[in-house]
C-alpha cells in the first residue's frame, strides 16, 4: 500500500478537512545504469567540494543563490520552511472555476487525495459531491517539499483528484521560442471540409485503456534480444512529408480508408450515456447556444428540450 506524500488539509469556507496526498502515476520508462564502454565499470557521481577534491555529505550541503555579480548568498533548508510554516499544511480553497475552462497547457502532475481519518469522510464526501455535480475545479495554492504549488482540485471516480498546475510565468510564449510561426494562410474551403471529414470519420470516445506505451516495450524486447544473442530489428522510418500539392488528395484518401461514424442521437441512444463531448458535440449540431458555459447535465437538458421541438416542428 502507498504511502502519503504530504498530509495537511483542506479549507473549504469555514470547513477544514484532514487529507493525505498520494501519487496517481508511476513512472515505468525503463532505467539504465552507466558503464565505460568496453569495461564492466559502473560510472558512479559523487558530491564533490571543488576547491578540495573531497566527498561531502548530503547533511553537509545547503542551497546558494548566485547574484548579479557572482557571489552567492547560502540558505538553510530550514530557513526555507521558516518563510512559509502556516501554508505547508495548508490547501486553501481560492476560487472554484469550470473545469472545462483551464487550458490543459496549464496541468502538471495527477495526485490523490484522501482523508486522513474516517471521521472526516463526511465532510470529504460533501465536497466531492458537490465539485461532481458542478463540474468545477477548486484552485488552490500549497507548500510542499519547499515549493509552493498552484493546483486544481476536482471530484474524480469516489475521489478528489488534484493537479498541480503550471503557474502563469512558467509558460512560454511560441512568439519568442519559435523561429517561425505558422503562417496564418485560411485554408481553402474543400481542404478544410475534407479534414473535418476525417476528423469526424477518426472521432470515438476516450478510452484510455486502448493506448500503451509501446516504446519501452520495444526497449524490454530489444534487452531480451541482446540477452539471448538475437539480431535486433530496426524500426520502420518514418513516413514522408505530404507535398502541399497532394493535400487534398492525401485527405481524401484518408476519409475514404476509414468507416464514418456516425453522430449519437437521442432517439437512438440513452443521453445518460453519453459522455459530455458527445452532447456537445449534438448541441452543437443542433445550433444550442452558450455551451461552452453548461455542465453535462445543462447539456443533457438543452440536448433534450431541442431534439423535442425540433420533432415536433418535423411532425
Amino acid at each position: 500500500m502507498a504511502r502519503p506524500i504530504w498530509s495537511g488539509a483542506v479549507n473549504f469556507g469555514l470547513v477544514t478537512v484532514p487529507v493525505e496526498l498520494y501519487s496517481a502515476t508511476e513512472d515505468h520508462t525503463v532505467h539504465f545504469r552507466q558503464f565505460q564502454r568496453g569495461t564492466s565499470d559502473r560510472i558512479r557521481y559523487r558530491r564533490v567540494n571543488e576547491r578540495t577534491g573531497k566527498e561531502v555529505e548530503y547533511n553537509d550541503i545547503v542551497k546558494g543563490y548566485e547574484l548579479d555579480d557572482g557571489d552567492y548568498v547560502l540558505i538553510e533548508p530550514e530557513e526555507l520552511d521558516e518563510i512559509a510554516p502556516g501554508r505547508s499544511r495548508a490547501l486553501d480553497i481560492e476560487a472554484f472555476v469550470d473545469l472545462d475552462e483551464i487550458d490543459p497547457t496549464y496541468f502538471q502532475k495527477t495526485y490523490w487525495l484522501a482523508p486522513s481519518k474516517e471521521e472526516f469522510e463526511r465532510a470529504y464526501t460533501l465536497l466531492l459531491a458537490a465539485m461532481d455535480k458542478t463540474n468545477k475545479a477548486a484552485i488552490s495554492k500549497f507548500v510542499m517539499r519547499g515549493k509552493e504549488y498552484l493546483a486544481a482540485l476536482r471530484a474524480g471516480d469516489g475521489v478528489l483528484v488534484l493537479n498541480t498546475l503550471h503557474f502563469p510565468a512558467d509558460l512560454r510564449d511560441p512568439a519568442k521560442e519559435l523561429r517561425k510561426l505558422p503562417a496564418k494562410a485560411k485554408p481553402r474551403g474543400k481542404e478544410l471540409d475534407m479534414a473535418v471529414a476525417l476528423v469526424d470519420s477518426m472521432s470515438e470516445p476516450w478510452k484510455p485503456e486502448n493506448f500503451e506505451d509501446t516504446y519501452t516495450k520495444r526497449v524490454e524486447k530489444l534487452v531480451k534480444d541482446k540477452k539471448a544473442g538475437r539480431t535486433v530489428t530496426p524500426e520502420e522510418e518514418p513516413a514522408q512529408a505530404t507535398q502541399v500539392v497532394d493535400l487534398f488528395e492525401a485527405l481524401a484518401k484518408s476519409v475514404k480508408g476509414r468507416k464514418p461514424s456516425s453522430s449519437p442521437s437521442s432517439s437512438e441512444e440513452d443521453l445518460s450515456s453519453l459522455s459530455k463531448a458527445d452532447l456537445d458535440k449534438m448541441a452543437r449540431e443542433l445550433g444550442i447556444k452558450g455551451r461552452s458555459k453548461m455542465t453535462r447535465a445543462d447539456l443533457e437538458k438543452a440536448v433534450k428540450k431541442a431534439s423535442s421541438s425540433s420533432k415536433k416542428k418535423a411532425s
